[in-house]
């Protein structure tokens, strides 16, 4: 192919580089230990200092390269000037050296909408650093002591973080990036942490091995902090042989993705279209499927509604399945977008 990549090609590989400085956002704040919390709606509605920052840091350096493409941030935020350390400015090569697929080829930048999450899994992330500090003080003690202290269990939260950038266009969710910032935190000290997963319709995803869950077993994930009644109700019906509670939509579809879980079930308002719109766009790069409770599609126009009202359904494969045992009384209860 001859001449300067596709629009969304050139969006897609700023979008790789961008949420990896993202990434190394949320892993320095946490390291500081000054997560600068704020409560937005209640405890279990959080936005930290490495929320703000990532999502300044993101949508300036997109905004700055592609102006006339339309960002939707998560995080309210004050207009303010930026730091030239928060702009990233490069492309990840792999990406720009890939044949965008024909039907998007012509996609002009102002028919894009970006949708960011800074950091997904905020509550998870504040329960880490408390655990890292905790641990810290910990092993200051015991070294002058002299006995030896083990890594804290509760260290897994850190699984959970993510940096969501999601591309859609003509309303669907096309492409999409998922930084996840401290994956291989377990490896210890030292450890190259971080890894940085993307994909696009008609291309594939990358930057993960691709697996399903062996044999015929229903694993359900679903949230960690945000469940009711509905939630549990809706669940209950897939009939699972395990569930998996974790935190964040996009540690979710990682779990399909990486054959933990066969369906990511949360039948409840509360989800935004920043949660889903780059984790849609990777697992139907795969062949999966994200819809709402009802099986229905979500759309990503700039001007739709931002909550998820009819909660989220995601599966690898047999999604139908999963859409034909919810129950009427969820559906009752929850209204169809």
């Amino acid at each position: 192919m001859s001449g300067s990549p596709a629009v969304i090609i050139r969006l897609l590989a700023s979008a790789h580089t961008v949420a990896e400085k993202a990434g190394a956002i949320v892993r320095r704040v946490l390291h500081s230990g000054e997560l600068g919390i704020v409560e937005k709606t209640g405890a279990n509605d959080l936005q930290t200092l490495a929320d703000r920052l990532a999502q300044q840091s993101i949508c300036a350096s997109l905004s700055r390269r592609f102006p006339q493409i339309t960002i939707i941030g998560e995080e309210e935020l004050p207009a303010e000037d930026i730091g030239e350390d928060l702009i990233e400015t490069g492309q990840q090569e792999e990406i720009l050296l890939k044949t965008c697929p024909a039907e998007y080829r012509g996609v002009k930048e102002e028919e894009l909408v970006v949708w960011v999450d800074p950091l997904d899994g905020t509550k998870e992330y504040t329960e880490a650093s408390r655990c890292l500090k905790h641990r810290t003080e910990a092993q200051n003690h015991h070294k002058v002591s002299g006995v030896s202290q083990a890594p804290s269990t509760a260290m897994w939260l850190l699984d959970n973080v993510t940096v969501l950038i999601g591309i859609a266009y003509g309303g669907r969710a096309i492409a999409g990036v998922i930084n996840q910032p401290f994956y291989n935190y377990q490896l210890g000290e030292g450890a190259d942490l971080g890894r940085t997963m993307w994909g696009m319709l008609g291309l594939g995803a990358f930057g993960f091995q691709l697996r399903e869950v062996p044999g015929d077993r229903r694993i359900i994930t679903t949230t960690r902090s945000h469940s009711n009644k509905l939630v549990t109700d809706c669940v209950d019906a897939m009939e699972p042989h395990e569930v998996i509670r974790v935190g964040g939509a996009g540690n979710k579809i990682i779990q399909l993705v990486e054959g933990k879980a066969t369906a990511y079930v949360f039948a409840s308002p509360g989800c935004k279209k920043w949660d889903t719109c780059a984790p849609e766009a990777i697992l139907h790069a795969v062949g999966g499927k994200l819809t709402n409770i009802f099986g229905n599609p979500y759309h990503y126009d700039a001007k739709v509604k931002h909550m998820n009202s009819a909660g989220v359904l995601a599966t690898l494969c047999n999604h139908e399945y999963y859409v034909s045992r919810v129950p009427p009384s969820v559906m009752q209860a929850l209204k169809s977008d």
